[in-house]
């Protein structure tokens, strides 16, 4: 299992970080990975929620079985289950100059041929910068839509 852990400081409050993190919407434009949320009928990501994630990687078609395990308290923390599986984590903590979030991500194989290349898929992005590019992301967005004028 490979993990791998980045953090940055946002101009935004605790709770609009969690805001954008949690809002599915704000999710497809800081994603560096497209992607379409199915079986999921909310506006917003809550503890307990379960929903269907597609997309592509490694040039193939995928799908994941999500389970939002916490969403409160500054946190976001979700399970995505797929030929992959991934543990998440996001913490908005308070700052000085704002708001410090620490974004983790754990990445295993489910099994099989496919799934340990996609293992090596996923921690090949992520070496290379996605998951920094994911909350540089969330950092615009926050920044975007709560900007104090």
């Amino acid at each position: 299992m490979a993990s791998w852990k980045t953090r940055t400081i946002v101009k935004g409050a605790p709770e609009h970080v969690l805001e954008v993190l949690t809002d599915p919407a704000a999710a497809r434009r800081w994603s560096p990975i497209g992607f379409e949320l199915e079986q999921f009928d909310g506006d917003r990501l809550r503890s307990g929620d379960r929903a269907v994630l597609s997309g592509r990687l490694a040039g193939r078609g995928v799908s994941f079985e999500v389970e939002i395990i916490k969403a409160g308290g500054g946190q976001l923390e979700l399970r995505a289950i797929g030929p992959v599986e991934m543990d998440v984590a996001y913490d908005a903590i308070a700052a000085d100059e704002g708001t410090e979030v620490v974004a983790s991500v754990s990445v295993r194989s489910a099994g099989g041929l496919f799934g340990r290349m996609l293992q090596s898929a996923t921690d090949a992005l992520l070496a290379g910068g996605a998951l920094n590019l994911a909350v540089q992301g969330v950092a615009r967005e926050v920044e975007r839509t709560y900007a104090v004028c």
